[in-house]
């Protein structure tokens, strides 16, 4: 077992290549009353063409089929592990995002037999013909209830606007058409690949014993060899699908999303440019800057305007967010704004401000017990550690921010607009 320590926060944790094949992750935080805990794989929504070492070529599965195994797992032939968790206390969940789907417990109490639970569940699928229908029609309402949610369309339009081939276009449910093509063999088949312990990670943080968690998952975890699991990522175009979309739903002012797109990044280069240009767009377009201000005043904008990274397996982009009565102004100003700063250049004051703040913010994540499981988690999924984040934030330069600003092009850029019904 490696235990992995950082100075800057003075603070350590344990990483472990578990004999099953997964890898485990375990922050003690004993001055916590709650412990966090996470069983996650690799699988997300845009993993939807693979093959494994048994196989002779890649298969394409349904769109949506991530996000159903995950709501179909919680469920046996006896019971569900909510009511499992419901005899102990803990509040238990599961989500299923582009890259990963997690299955997770919070508790106060009742830790060793809460993780009990989750390692037991999760490695024991149980699906029918039936219970496969019936999530059909539940599944179905969750997509439909979806595409009336103005704040979910409009970035999904943006995303399928920016995007040609790249699952990320589609949304994280599925569509009506695509869930329609799964059954229990198909969900078998996802299932033995994807939640092979070689593809998953256990996170835990909080008030625990590490030595009797080993000591459980020594016990409960299978042991299962390295499938060979590859997956394909399609090649995507560098430049925009289309410039501008429009759609019109219940709301009261019009939103929008101005997506830019940029190259995809892998790994530790994709995180580090994460934190970049997190920073450069809050130096250029955040609450602080002047533009906000100006744009704020003329009422172009309101104060629900964001912007922020948005990046993973195969694609990276720049969102900037919000309401407003005239979204192509907005979209107008943006651009003029970021041509003018890409052209008189950034204030190096205000660089060293963000990027303390940005600093503080990575820090200020060590004193949650849910946030240090769940970067964990994502980190780990992503190929980098933990403390990457504050090590990138505490060392980048004012020239990585002018370098990235020159590599942006601003014109390769979409809007995505939500109009109110007449």
């Amino acid at each position: 077992m490696e235990k992995i320590r950082n100075e800057r926060v003075r603070e350590e944790y344990f990483r472990l290549k578990h004999k099953s094949g997964a890898t485990i992750l375990l922050y003690p935080m004993k001055k916590y009353s709650t412990a966090y805990a996470l069983f996650g794989t690799k699988y997300g929504s845009v993993d939807t063409t693979f093959k494994t070492n048994a196989d002779e070529d890649f298969i394409t599965v349904p769109e949506g089929i991530a996000h159903y195994l995950e709501h179909k797992l919680f469920e046996n032939d006896e019971c569900d592990a909510f009511q499992l968790y419901a005899k102990t206390g803990a509040s238990a969940n599961a989500f299923t995002s582009f890259d990963k789907t997690a299955y997770l417990f919070s508790c106060s109490q009742k830790f060793e037999e809460n993780l009990e639970i989750l390692l037991n569940f999760v490695q024991e699928p149980y699906f029918t013909d039936e219970t496969v229908a019936k999530e059909q029609g539940i599944i179905g309402q969750e997509i439909r209830m979806y595409e009336d949610d103005p704040g979910w369309r409009v970035f999904f339009n943006c995303l399928q606007a920016l995007y040609h081939k790249n699952p990320v276009r589609i949304d994280i449910a599925g569509t009506i058409e695509s869930i329609a093509k799964i059954d229990k063999d198909l969900l078998y088949r996802c299932y033995n690949t994807f939640y092979n312990l070689n593809n998953m990670v256990i996170a835990i943080a909080g008030n625990f014993d590490v030595d009797r968690t080993i000591e459980i998952c020594d016990r409960l975890l299978k042991s299962s060899e390295d499938p060979g699991l590859q997956v394909i990522v399609p090649d995507e175009p560098s430049t925009v699908k289309e410039k501008r979309t429009v759609q019109k739903l219940s709301c009261s002012i019009p939103l929008f999303n101005i997506g830019f797109k940029f190259p995809a990044y892998e790994g530790a280069e994709r995180y580090r440019n994460f934190i970049i240009y997190n920073i450069l767009m809050e130096m250029c377009l955040g609450k602080n800057s002047d533009f906000y201000n100006t744009q704020l005043e003329k009422g172009i904008i309101n104060d629900t305007f964001n912007v922020g990274v948005f990046c993973g397996r195969g694609y990276f982009t720049v969102i900037a967010d919000g309401e407003s009565r005239n979204p192509d102004a907005v979209m107008e100003e943006v651009t003029k704004e970021l041509y003018r700063i890409k052209q008189e250049g950034l204030n190096e004051e205000e660089f060293i401000t963000i990027r303390n703040m940005t600093y503080g913010d990575l820090v200020a994540c060590f004193n949650n017990v849910e946030s240090v499981a769940t970067n964990m988690l994502d980190y780990e999924i992503n190929g980098i550690g933990i403390y990457d984040g504050i090590e990138i934030a505490a060392t980048v330069t004012f020239e990585d921010i002018k370098k990235a600003l020159s590599e942006m092009d601003i014109d390769n850029s979409a809007i995505s607009i939500i109009e109110p019904v007449e």
